[in-house]
């Protein structure tokens, strides 16, 4: 069942967004949704919340539910939808934005051992190896 989310006026500015934004300097409002960005991404099917969906999320302020996302996580910073983006919005470093914020607030999201193996094969190894670079540190 899909996740309906609430749109109302506590959802915006609240200060993880504020960190995102000064962390990753990425203007999110210039995306109109086209979709590029999923459509080109190669660990895509491996998301639960696709590009594109992360910068809507990030433009409505639904901090909250990206933070609980695997897409950041499995994003590789192959810069694959930074390149096909027309309105040249660097999502590999929005990804990354959103990286930082979890980990300043302490959330560990990334555990090997909880990692379906089947999946953990599939995963691109970039994801991975930039993932345990990221925790360990």
């Amino acid at each position: 069942m899909e996740k309906r989310m609430t749109v109302s006026s506590q959802n915006f500015k609240n200060e993880d967004i504020q960190k995102l934004e000064e962390i990753s300097e990425v203007n999110v409002y210039s995306c109109y949704q086209c979709g590029n960005c999923s459509a080109s991404c190669p660990a895509f099917e491996f998301m639960d919340m696709p590009p594109h969906q992360v910068i809507r999320a990030v433009q409505l302020g639904f901090i909250d539910e990206i933070l609980e996302a695997n897409t950041p996580w499995i994003c590789a910073a192959c810069i694959s939808c930074t390149v096909k983006c027309p309105r040249g919005v660097d999502i590999a470093k929005l990804m990354e934005g959103v990286r930082q914020v979890i980990l300043r607030k302490g959330i560990d999201h990334l555990n090997i051992n909880e990692i379906d193996k089947k999946l953990r094969e599939q995963l691109p190894q970039i994801a991975l190896i930039a993932n345990f670079r990221k925790t360990i540190l």
